[in-house]
């Protein structure tokens, strides 16, 4: 069935006591459930259906749309595990099932993981895979410094956030260049760093066009974003600029002299505010 797995318009055949039977491509009839229906369609209207399978592996369409569909990749946590898989959340009423050979690693009820929505043409039935490297090839040269891509934010590590780009490059976001919550699962905006030769790129949130900061600077940014003042300044107790900020007193007034002369902040005899000109 090509539709298995898939978006797709399809016309209604008939309807039953269960609901209704639309008709695929190859002359097949699938059950859209009463549950899904609205009571105001007529054979021959077009439904939006997706196409699975329920329980009992048989081919049911829905109105619900997944987090992914055939060969594309979603951030899913697991719901359950068992000794031959795990069944991760995608969105529908049943869970995907990852076999344990699709496993790239052991998972953990409750934790989330990037899933790539595959068929199991033995079975006829959608199965989930964590092994992305098994996708992942090397990106393209033509990724350059400045350049606005979207990415999945997948994985948090000791270096930073992964993000899959266009579904099959690597990208990394290094922790230490993050100073806003970024949430597993989100697609964002970000720019290329730069290309490295193992053929994963290096990301960073902000455009390179914009005034740059280093990354000191940036998180002084951020939490007054988030507090609108912060009672610090160049008489403040090294212990508490520390205790805020995670950074010493000499590394602060340098980060604020930055922020200053390019009128990112403004200077109180009691701590700093961003300048509201600049809002």
């Amino acid at each position: 069935m090509n539709e298995l797995g898939k978006i797709s318009l399809l016309p209604i055949n008939r309807f039953t006591d269960s609901g209704a039977y639309v008709a695929t491509e190859s002359g097949e009839e699938v059950l859209v459930p009463n549950r899904y229906l609205t009571g105001n369609e007529r054979e021959g209207d077009v439904l939006s259906v997706f196409i699975y399978t329920d329980s009992e592996d048989r081919p049911v369409a829905v109105t619900d749309v997944p987090k992914a569909c055939l060969d594309e990749w979603a951030v899913m946590e697991v719901k359950e595990l068992t000794s031959f898989g795990a069944f991760v959340d995608w969105g529908l009423p049943k869970d995907l099932f990852v076999p344990k050979a699709e496993m790239g690693k052991n998972m953990h009820q409750g934790e989330k993981y990037l899933i790539r929505v595959c068929a199991d043409y033995r079975t006829n039935r959608l199965i989930g895979s964590s092994k992305y490297r098994d996708f992942i090839y090397p990106a393209p040269k033509d990724y350059e410094p400045g350049q606005e891509v979207s990415g999945l934010i997948f994985e948090k590590t000791d270096l930073g956030y992964k993000v899959l780009l266009e579904g099959r490059y690597e990208g990394l976001i290094f922790g230490n260049e993050v100073f806003q919550p970024l949430r597993l699962g989100e697609r964002r905006r970000l720019f290329v760093k730069k290309q490295r030769d193992d053929g994963k790129i290096d990301l960073q949130l902000q455009p390179i066009g914009r005034a740059k900061y280093e990354e000191g600077a940036e998180k002084i940014l951020y939490v007054l974003r988030e507090k609108e003042f912060l009672p610090l300044h160049d008489k403040s107790d090294p212990e508490e600029i520390k205790e805020v900020l995670g950074m010493s007193k000499k590394h602060f007034k340098q980060c604020i002299g930055q922020l200053y002369k390019a009128k990112e902040i403004v200077i109180l005899e009691d701590g700093i505010k961003l300048n509201d000109s600049k809002q």
